[in-house]
Order: structure tokens, then C-alpha cells, then sequence
């Protein structure tokens, strides 16, 4: 007996090490397997998430008039040269220009935005760019939904959500890597403040431009007031469909309501119309966009 206990010792030793050998040889394979929570499907999770790219090398535009750069250079007519967007004037300093440099932005950028457009015309605009398979894609739409002749005749936010989701859709099939950045929809009450109190604004405003916020801009009556915070409220829900639907994709992102909170002062805007922005709202808009698609993380 006290020549085998020892031998007996000896055995549940290295009975004991190999279990532990192979206990610690489970874990290291665990951890490339695949399998279990801490395994590499986190791993290869984690990879295949879309990472925001803060250097993108082309970028394509769609939108209304503000990315035409409409009345910033001259009366009823498009400037897309100033676009914030995608414009070469070294005033305004476009998107493009602060990302690409200079000489890259004829080449390495495309502007499909069209005066007038809303949110039916973007999945057409969104087709054009797409072709270009472009790094960015930015978007500002929304505010002729909300600019109609009457309040009632704005789009329905159903509609525009419908209209948006397709868009985004349709571009994710055509060229599912574009980064897109969208602007929320400009506070067209604040706009309206702006020009109000000036004969000659008032007097140019009555050629049409957003009857449903613009008409009647000195009344105080309860229906215009009722009016003009319906259309108000309208953008604002534009914009939380923007921010809901961007949201759902990983390689959207949306500005976090910067455009609409902007204080865009008078001389900020057209002086041919007191509603679109002129070079330096224009150069206002470029500035919002760079900080916001250069930054590490989207805003909050």
C-alpha cells in the first residue's frame, strides 16, 4: 500500500493537468469557433457593420432649389456654383470644395438637386447619382412639401415618409456603399421673421413664393397665425421622418436638426427674395455639413 499510493498520487496529478490542458484548450478555440456569446460571430458582427467613412472622395447632391443655390447670384434663377453642396465659388467654400480640395470638384462632384423638387422627385434625382456610385450622397429635401399654395396642400407626412423610404431603398440597390448625409428641412416660420417687416420683401413675396407660410405676412389674425404654425409643425415632423428613416440605415446620417436650428439672419439670405440663402447662408449650410461629416461620431 505504501508503494502504490504514491504511483495513485502521481496519476490524479496528471489526470488533473490534462483536464486542465484541455479545459484551457476548449477556451482558446472558443473564442475562434463561433460559437457562444464572447465568440467570433462578435467579432465578425462588429466587422461587418458599416463604418462611417469622414474622407469620402466623391460626392453626388439631390434636393430643391437651396442646393441649385437658387436666387443667391442673381433674380428667378439657379447658381449652382455657390451650391453648398457642390459649387466652386471660393466665397461660400461648398461641401465638396472643404472635402475634395479645389481642383478634385468638377470631377468628384455632381449636383442632381432640382428648383421646385419634393420629396416624389427624390427616388428619380437619387437614380441619377447613384450611377456614380459616389462615396456621399447629400440630401435636402422638404421644404417645397411644406412651401404649397395652401396649408392644406402640403404633403401628407405619411406620404413623405413613403417617398423618402423608397428613395433610401432604391439607392441602397443601386449602390448599396454611398455615405448619405441629410439636412433637416430650414425653420420656414424663422425665415418668414426675417422679411416680414420689409415693404419691398412683402411686395416680392406676393409673386407666389411659399403662399402657405408667406401669404398675408403682416396678419395677425387667427388664421394666418393658425397657419403658419401648421406649416411649422408639418417641417417639423418632415424632419423627425428624416431622423427615423436615416436612423435605420448605418451608413445614413442624419444632421440632428443643425439646418433647422440655424439663426439664418437677413443678410444670410437672397436679397432678390429673403427666403433662399444667399452666398452666406449658402456658405453657412457647407460649414454645418463638414462638421457634421467629418465628425467621429453622428450627432446627438
Amino acid at each position: 500500500m505504501r508503494t502504490t499510493a504514491p504511483r495513485r498520487r502521481a496519476r490524479r496529478t496528471l489526470a488533473g493537468a490534462g483536464a486542465a490542458l484541455v479545459l484551457l484548450a476548449g477556451a482558446a478555440t472558443g473564442c475562434s469557433s463561433g460559437g457562444g456569446s464572447g465568440g467570433q460571430g462578435g467579432e465578425r458582427g462588429a466587422q461587418s457593420t458599416p463604418r462611417w467613412n469622414t474622407k469620402p472622395a466623391s460626392i453626388a447632391a439631390v434636393g430643391d432649389s437651396i442646393t441649385r443655390g437658387f436666387d443667391a447670384c442673381s433674380v428667378l434663377a439657379d447658381c449652382p456654383e455657390v451650391s453648398w453642396a457642390t459649387g466652386n465659388d471660393p466665397a461660400v467654400r461648398s461641401l465638396a470644395a472643404r472635402l475634395l480640395g479645389d481642383a478634385e470638384v468638377p470631377g468628384r462632384s455632381w449636383n442632381y438637386a432640382v428648383t421646385g423638387s419634393r420629396m416624389a422627385d427624390l427616388p428619380a434625382q437619387l437614380a441619377g447619382a447613384a450611377a456614380h456610385k459616389p462615396d456621399l450622397v447629400t440630401v435636402m429635401v422638404g421644404s417645397n412639401d411644406a412651401c404649397r399654395p395652401t396649408a392644406s396642400s402640403m404633403t401628407p407626412v405619411a406620404e413623405f415618409r413613403s417617398g423618402f423610404e423608397k428613395a433610401i431603398a432604391d439607392l441602397r440597390a443601386a449602390s448599396p456603399a454611398s455615405q448619405v448625409y441629410v439636412s433637416s428641412v430650414p425653420d420656414l416660420q424663422r425665415l418668414w421673421e426675417q422679411g416680414k417687416d420689409l415693404p419691398m420683401v412683402r411686395q416680392i413675396w406676393k409673386l407666389g413664393i411659399c403662399q402657405s407660410m408667406l401669404a398675408d405676412p403682416l396678419s395677425a389674425a387667427t388664421g394666418a397665425t393658425t397657419r403658419r404654425e401648421q406649416v411649422r409643425a408639418r417641417v417639423v415632423e418632415y424632419n423627425e421622418v428624416l431622423r427615423e428613416v436615416c436612423g435605420k440605415d448605418p451608413l445614413c446620417r442624419y444632421d440632428g436638426g443643425a439646418v433647422f436650428q440655424y439663426p439664418f439672419a437677413a443678410d444670410q439670405l437672397s436679397r432678390w427674395d429673403w427666403f433662399h440663402p444667399g452666398k452666406d447662408g449658402q456658405a453657412r449650410l457647407a460649414e454645418l455639413a463638414h462638421r457634421q461629416v467629418t465628425a467621429a461620431e453622428p450627432p446627438r
